[in-house]
């Protein structure tokens, strides 16, 4: 069972890492916003996808 304490910290990692890359390389944030404008809803949908089922995939890692 998952406990508030563990979602919390998990909402907190993923801040930090979302803050990286505009504290970093603001510039490269804005191209890569600029490719992902370009992109059709159903390649983010894809890419969306495939990027819920890698950390599905790593947190069924990390708990076994």
């Amino acid at each position: 069972m998952i406990e508030w304490q563990d979602l919390l910290a998990a909402l907190a990692l993923v801040l930090v890492f979302e803050g990286i890359m505009p504290f970093l390389n603001p510039s490269g944030l804005r191209r890569m916003l600029a490719i992902i404008d370009g992109l059709t809803d159903r390649q983010l949908r894809i890419f969306g996808a495939v990027s819920m089922a890698a950390g599905i995939i790593l947190l069924s890692f990390i708990k076994h």
